[in-house]
């Protein structure tokens, strides 16, 4: 008999055809590619609750509103999706709450998610070290897992040119949202730019630039799909990523790690997860290492080599086939 495993989640309207799509975050990126790297599993019935107004069905794999769950036969295992909410939708031999971000006893309260938390029983997911350390032990009374995700496929299977890297490249890249330390990047970089005058800094809309920021040659991006997204980052030299402590695993480092793009951070939430220091990037302790270590990689080619090079031999060490293969072990074993 084969295993059924469902998702809920409700954050907004998507299905699996929108992981290109500019609009989607991270979750709801982690939610596409895990449920389709395990439709792969003939073993495994795989469905999706979610907001959609376009279902979808292939294969084993199904997508569709959450008003229609009580319409399908109760899962072997049910995985919610940041809500403990949800997870009162639905009876299964087991439950999980897959969580991807912070979560402080208080906010879990104000956000009406200890009384089904504790109803449900359900064993947390978590993405990594820094993740497990915050969550705390009444949020995670039941047990608590981690499973580091991966970028997606298209960042893993480019092909990097590794002979000839382009030492010409001078500009600096910051994909993450503006509440995560911009303010502090940009103060730094007033400092940087005067290091390396012919840098410029590409940051994520939406932002409001200044003149200030003008003059200091800070752009924003067109956040378009996927792939403008692939070729800014394979245009940069360095990411600039001082963290934030809501980072619970910071896909956009792991993007540009995959790409060999090195960074330069604070390691400010779970940013010191996706950097070795001195190895595929720095981690600072302070502004003035910030600014010195990114003056460095801007200035010097031998360092900037030297970086890109053991990034290089780190390619395609997590993918969602490892991600997919994890989740199967921690759901069977717990």
């Amino acid at each position: 008999m084969k295993t059924k495993i469902y998702f809920i989640e409700s954050s907004t309207s998507f299905n699996k055809n929108h992981l290109d799509s500019p609009s989607i975050a991270g979750s709801e990126k982690t939610l596409i590619n895990i449920t389709n790297e395990l439709s792969k599993n003939d073993d495994l019935i795989i469905n999706v609750f979610n907001k959609t107004d376009e279902p979808f069905k292939h294969g084993n794999l199904e997508w569709n509103n959450i008003n229609e769950i009580n319409k399908y036969e109760f899962p072997d295992f049910l995985i919610a999706m940041s809500d403990a909410k949800l997870l009162s939708l639905a009876e299964s031999k087991k439950k999980f709450l897959w969580s991807h971000s912070v979560q402080p006893i208080e906010k879990f309260i104000r956000k009406k998610q200890l009384l089904p938390f504790l109803k449900n029983k359900p064993i947390m997911i978590l993405e990594g070290e820094y993740h497990y350390k915050t969550r705390s032990f009444l949020t995670s009374l039941y047990g608590k897992k981690i499973l580091p995700i991966a970028p997606d496929d298209e960042f893993i299977n480019i092909n990097i040119n590794i002979d000839t890297p382009d030492i010409k490249k001078k500009d600096a890249i910051f994909t993450t949202r503006s509440d995560r330390n911009l303010s502090f990047l940009i103060d730094c970089w007033s400092h940087i730019k005067k290091n390396s005058e012919t840098s410029k800094l590409i940051i994520n809309p939406p932002y409001e630039l200044s003149d200030q920021d003008k003059t200091n040659d800070i752009h924003l991006r067109i956040k378009g799909n996927k792939q403008e997204l692939i070729k800014d980052l394979m245009n940069s030299r360095v990411m600039l990523n001082p963290g934030h402590k809501g980072e619970v695993f910071c896909l956009a480092a792991e993007e540009a790690r995959e790409l060999c793009v090195p960074i330069v951070t604070m390691g400010y939430g779970a940013l010191y997860e996706r950097v070795e220091h001195k190895k595929t990037g720095f981690i600072a302790k302070n502004k003035d290492e910030f600014i010195k270590y990114s003056s460095d990689i801007l200035n010097n080619d031998n360092l900037f080599l030297e970086l890109k090079k053991n990034l290089i031999l780190k390619r395609k060490s997590r993918t969602y086939k490892d991600v997919a293969n994890d989740f199967l072990k921690l759901i069977y074993e717990s």
